[in-house]
């Protein structure tokens, strides 16, 4: 090989890397994330496949799924995660956690299960813990709604005392559902213990207008899932990654064929950014895809490319 086509040949390779570089988000102001449950509708991978691939597309933070069986899921500990996170140099953002807030019995153990999360995170450095409401009961819903915000209360302080925050985060077929559900969650909860860590894909199926949800809660934002989404009914059974089939009249066919790569579906992301620019917030922004119709890399990649050429230009 020649001396000129050596040096082409490394000039050529250069402006690829740098090229696949402008393609991936600055993560400046707004830092952005993935949610771990994606893989969970796909073969189990090596949690480094998983961690390579978020550094390969700018999406430098994960959210932890299914808590603590995590562990166990993907075969490591606690150190050995945070040893193949700090050599790509990524975060673990949060968790998912979930508990029957809304049983005072079971407040006593919620509240041990979010202290153990807690430590988890605080291994790494993270500050937030995403809380989501219970499924929704057959009965006594006003009870459990009442007894819901006070479990989350008290998740917010204990949260506090660890130095943390900790937030709602909304989702259909639970008790923070609808519009009026959100915003009554947010009020009957101490915004000085509990802020806002909303989904939007969930808000928008659920009728709730995404920027307009944003705006009204601007001043407890803690998190926000940028997830796209509109009501699209599957013609046929959809059939998941991991060969998993939802048959096609069923609730969560429906769901994940509503469940889009971001700019494919109607929630007005660049509207959202103007307020994050406005109020100049700082934080997580986490991409929790529940499908990925050419494959999680292929999708991450997608995503690069609509946050750097349509969000970034409003704020980044």
């Amino acid at each position: 090989m020649s001396i000129l086509t050596r040096r082409e040949a490394i000039a050529a390779f250069a402006a690829t890397a740098a090229h696949a570089a402008t393609k991936m988000p600055a993560n400046k102001n707004l830092k952005w994330a993935c949610s771990a449950a994606l893989w969970g509708h796909f073969k189990r991978v090596p949690l480094t496949e998983i961690l390579d691939i978020m550094k390969d597309t700018g999406f430098v933070g994960i959210r932890v799924t299914g808590f603590p069986t995590f562990l166990e899921t993907y075969g490591m500990t606690v150190g050995q995660i945070e040893t193949e996170v700090s050599k790509r140099n990524l975060d673990v953002v949060t968790i998912s956690f979930n508990g029957p807030t809304h049983d005072p019995k079971a407040r006593e153990k919620v509240l041990a299960d979010a202290k153990r999360a807690i430590e988890f995170l605080k291994v790494f450095g993270a500050k937030d813990l995403v809380v989501f409401s219970p499924s929704r009961p057959k009965e006594n819903f006003e009870t459990a709604f009442k007894h819901m915000c006070e479990g989350m209360n008290q998740i917010g302080e204990l949260a506090g005392t660890m130095g943390f925050r900790a937030g709602l985060h909304n989702h259909l077929d639970q008790m923070a559902e609808s519009p009026a559900e959100v915003d009554r969650c947010m009020a009957m909860t101490d915004p000085k213990l509990f802020w806002f860590s909303p989904d939007t894909a969930h808000l928008h199926l659920a009728g709730y207008d995404v920027p307009q949800a944003i705006e009204k809660h601007k001043a407890r934002l803690m998190t926000i899932d940028y997830k796209d989404a509109k009501w699209t009914a599957p013609t046929e059974d959809w059939v998941e990654g991991n060969g998993k089939v939802q048959p096609k009249d069923s609730k969560s066919a429906k769901f994940l064929n509503s469940i889009y790569d971001m700019g494919d579906g109607e929630v007005d992301f660049p509207a959202v950014h103007r307020i994050l620019k406005r109020i100049e917030w700082k934080g997580w922004l986490i991409n929790d895809l529940d499908t990925a119709r050419l494959g999680p890399r292929k999708s991450y990649e997608r995503e690069a490319a609509y946050v750097v050429s349509k969000l970034e230009p409003i704020y980044k």
